[in-house]
């Protein structure tokens, strides 16, 4: 079972059915919505300020989700893959946005709907990330805009297979058998 832990008088709320990987931390003022999942090592840490993450959002393996004291929050959309090894730190992510793995997102910043950060790019504080947008880079630059609905294709596919694979670690292993 995951770490869910009360700090400061804030309790994490989790939504309807997400996944919660045994290793996963969730601290103190974190709210995730329906059908999320949480991957094994992943920190979300809500001890100084808000983390708000929406629906079938999946953070990937390893990543961490901290801001700055009553500086910086994390507002996370719907529809949203964040991948193994990411570092969001008091950023805004929008619908529908692809972080890719190894990213780092600092404060202040914002990835816009349907954005594609590329894997290992910094995307330095108060960066705005258009939607529809390609960035990558250390520091991230702007690459491109990609085509709306192959982003939007290539984005919900990647959470509804996160969703599915979540499904696969709740499943009673003796219901396979019958």
């Amino acid at each position: 079972m995951a770490l869910i832990k009360e700090v400061r008088g804030f309790t994490p709320q989790i939504g309807k059915d997400c996944y919660l990987s045994e290793n996963a931390t969730i601290v103190g003022d974190v709210v995730i919505g329906d059908e999320c999942s949480i991957w094994f090592n992943t920190v979300l840490r809500g001890d100084v300020n808000s983390i708000r993450v929406g629906n079938r959002v999946n953070i990937q393996d390893g990543s961490v989700l901290h801001t700055l004291y009553e500086k910086s929050t994390i507002n996370i959309g719907n529809d949203v893959s964040i991948g193994h090894n990411v570092t969001i730190h008091g950023a805004d992510i929008c619908d529908g946005a692809l972080i890719g793995m190894g990213a780092v997102i600092l404060d202040h910043a914002v990835v816009g709907e349907g954005a594609i950060v590329a894997a290992g790019s910094v995307v330095l504080s108060k960066t705005v990330i258009k939607p529809g947008e390609l960035w990558g880079g250390a520091p991230a630059k702007f690459i491109k805009m990609v085509d709306v609905e192959q982003s939007k294709e290539i984005n919900q596919k990647i959470a509804k297979n996160y969703l599915m694979y979540s499904k696969w670690y709740s499943e009673n292993p003796t219901d396979n058998e019958k």
